[in-house]
């Protein structure tokens, strides 16, 4: 089963729902559930983390923002994992921003709390080291990606992700947002996403996305949604 998806299962975060029932029990009392409203900052560049985050639903990106202030983003967490790898790689901040992408709601432990009931050996520990080399595949697939595939192919893949991470057809999204996450001109998202449009795939009006025709999508993304998602899956899956 892809691990994005777990509507069968009463906790929300694949990460959490994975762990013995008695450590899940044990962590649950220093978790504290919260909302994740659109474009709320979750992490600013450089500085101190005070939280991490365990997604059940939404959708958060990871941005790198450039010298001239243009925003590329490197990778997205929904219900699958974690946001706050850096703390535990024994790092307190991270050269990049984090923030809520599709809203959704999740739980949240501070970070001296984590350090005191996540040490290393423990079952989320070794389940986090798992999670964390999934993300940098993630990372790694997504150079490539950038370099050597379509805009349409890639913006096909990164509808899919999203897609996976949220429990509608529908959900919140701007051209010029997209433009963003995939590093280019919105002008050019436009043409892509007419394109995707006109061919049944997905439906787009006043700022949100509808996905039509998934299989559609996954026939028009390149190898790297695959790639991704299969990795995953033998890892944490």
């Amino acid at each position: 089963m892809f691990v994005f998806k777990s509507s069968h299962n009463p906790i929300g975060n694949n990460l959490l729902a994975s762990l013995p029932k008695e450590e899940y029990k044990r962590l649950l009392p220093q978790l504290e559930t919260i909302s994740l409203s659109l474009k709320q900052p979750l992490y600013r560049l450089n500085e101190p983390i005070k939280y991490v985050y365990f997604p059940n639903s939404g959708v958060v990106s990871l941005v790198n923002i450039l010298g001239d202030g243009r925003i590329v983003e490197v990778a997205t967490v929904g219900n699958e994992g974690m946001i706050g790898i850096p703390i535990l790689l024994g790092v307190d901040r991270i050269p990049a921003e984090t923030f809520v992408q599709v809203p959704g709601d999740g739980l949240r432990m501070k970070v001296d709390v984590f350090r005191s009931e996540v040490p290393p050996g423990s079952p989320l520990h070794s389940l986090l080291l798992r999670y964390t080399q999934a993300l940098m595949n993630h990372f790694m697939q997504s150079v490539v990606c950038n370099q050597m595939h379509s805009v349409e192919e890639r913006c096909c893949r990164w509808l899919l992700l999203t897609h996976d991470r949220v429990d509608s057809d529908e959900f919140p999204l701007t051209q010029e947002f997209l433009a963003q996450m995939l590093g280019v001109r919105r002008a050019t998202v436009s043409v892509v996403a007419a394109t995707l449009q006109k061919a049944g795939l997905i439906r787009y009006h006043r700022g949100k996305i509808s996905v039509l025709d998934r299989q559609g999508l996954e026939a028009g993304s390149c190898e790297c949604y695959q790639v991704v998602k299969q990795e995953y899956i033998r890892l944490l899956g």
